[in-house]
């Protein structure tokens, strides 16, 4: 099986949307990316890390998926990271309400020697320096390195940005995110301006409105399915990253017709995650639904039209 490299917090989130609020619960950029690469056949493991407050019974929830952790530190007397948002009423805008580093301020990625070789690196939404202090530990050019990144980072850390950018085959960020690193409005010359930055392939998502794929001149849009009910997007770009990610890594084809199918599987994924608070939507999910639901992707896009 084919090597899938994750780094990304895992963490705890505390979520208040207009369905509801929670305590304490499972996340993580790492985290969602984990259980959303687990739905294809490959090895995968996160590099993390958490506090001893972390529970036990959230690292057998990853090791039950076959998800090797032998690359999360655990911190003695260290506190786990934590985040807290309320989202509004069109769930696509939130207020950040708590934002507690605490053990991911010093973290020091430590990449297991058994996944020094991976196939696939996907590199979660972190600081640039740790993401290139991942790459620096690889023994071996990986086939294909996807990055995440967002806004914060090209506002407080974007030299150190732009290095990893230039050591990445792919890249993905939303919208306003490819507005602001390109300062073009327009996401077609946004995504030819972030080319020229390195990476061959810019995934650009636009949340319930699908994602976008571009590589030189060629353009793939995949939608997002419409659901009658979005009870909490927290974590749904992540789950998106990990099923492009996890279905490129199975195939071992870094082509584009590849990714093109592997931006529906993510969009797939991504679409349960929003049915539950957190992870649980992923942690309950079977492989008949996720079949179920791509057959509706299907239909979603698919025409027969003559031409006059």
């Amino acid at each position: 099986m084919n090597k899938l490299l994750i780094v990304g917090t895992v963490a705890f989130d505390a979520i208040e949307t207009p369905f509801g609020k929670t305590d304490k619960i499972l996340g993580g950029a790492g985290t969602f990316i984990g259980l959303s690469a687990s739905h294809f056949n490959l090895q995968s493991a996160i590099v993390s890390v958490v506090g001893d407050d972390f529970p036990q019974e959230y690292i057998d929830l990853l090791t039950a998926r076959n998800i090797d952790v032998s690359g999360l530190e655990i911190v003695k007397g260290g506190k786990t990271f934590f985040w807290s948002g309320r989202y509004h009423n069109d769930m696509n805008s939130r207020d950040t309400l708590a934002t507690e580093l605490n053990v991911l301020a010093d973290f020091n990625p430590i990449v297991p020697e058994h996944f020094k070789n991976a196939d696939v690196v996907m590199l979660g939404n972190l600081h640039p320096i740790v993401q290139t202090g991942v790459l620096n530990q690889m023994t071996q050019k990986p086939k294909l390195v996807v990055l995440d990144t967002m806004n914060f980072w090209m506002d407080c850390a974007l030299p150190e940005l732009l290095d990893v950018i230039k050591r990445v085959d792919v890249i993905t960020i939303n919208d306003e995110e490819a507005r602001q690193l390109s300062g073009e409005y327009s996401l077609v010359k946004a995504a030819a301006k972030i080319h020229t930055m390195g990476p061959k392939y810019v995934v650009i998502k636009k949340g319930e409105h699908g994602a976008l794929i571009f590589h030189d001149e060629h353009i793939f849009f995949a939608p997002a399915l419409p659901l009658a009910d979005v009870f909490d997007p927290t974590g749904a770009g992540d789950t998106f990253a990990g099923g492009f990610a996890g279905f490129i890594t199975q195939q071992g084809d870094i082509s584009f017709e590849t990714m093109k199918t592997a931006i529906i599987q993510g969009s797939n994924l991504a679409s349960f995650c929003v049915e539950q608070f957190g992870t649980e939507r992923m942690l309950s999910l079977k492989k008949e639904e996720v079949n179920e639901r791509l057959k509706q992707f299907k239909a979603l896009t698919q025409f027969e039209i003559e031409l006059q």
